[in-house]
């Protein structure tokens, strides 16, 4: 927890049009910080996420709008036998992840996009149970 506030220090609380207008300097800063994982690629990213967000918001209204029309606005529901089925990316993550690094995001991956698709609410796996009854003699 201490972690993520000092990422909500260093990245202006989160705001995503604060973080698409950083310049060398912001990233400069941000690779000096000692409160955050000081990964070049990633600190870059992010200023390249917020740009593509907001190309997003502006072309679907809400990034809401369009990560949710993939499961036509409602959420999927998974039963699985036990944990070893529970898959850590699926065709539909990886479709999602092809299309938002078509639109310049980057650290987007298939399995990253299904954690945050569970995160989210679009997805939900349970695990289903069968208690086995024994005759008994």
């Amino acid at each position: 927890l201490k972690r993520r506030e000092n990422y909500r220090k260093a990245f202006d609380d989160f705001e995503f049009e604060k973080i698409a207008k950083y310049d060398e300097q912001k990233i400069l800063e941000l690779l000096q910080n000692p409160g955050i994982i000081r990964n070049k690629l990633k600190i870059r990213s992010t200023v390249t996420n917020a740009q593509a967000f907001l190309e997003v918001r502006k072309e679907f209204g809400t990034f809401s709008k369009y990560i949710w029309s993939y499961v036509d606005n409602k959420p999927i529901q998974n039963k699985w036998k036990n944990m070893r089925e529970l898959p850590a990316k699926t065709e539909l993550s990886e479709k999602i992840s092809k299309d938002l690094k078509k639109r310049a995001f980057r650290f987007v991956g298939p399995t990253i996009i299904y954690a945050f698709m569970q995160a989210v609410g679009m997805v939900h796996n349970t695990i289903v149970m069968k208690i086995l009854k024994r005759n008994r003699k």
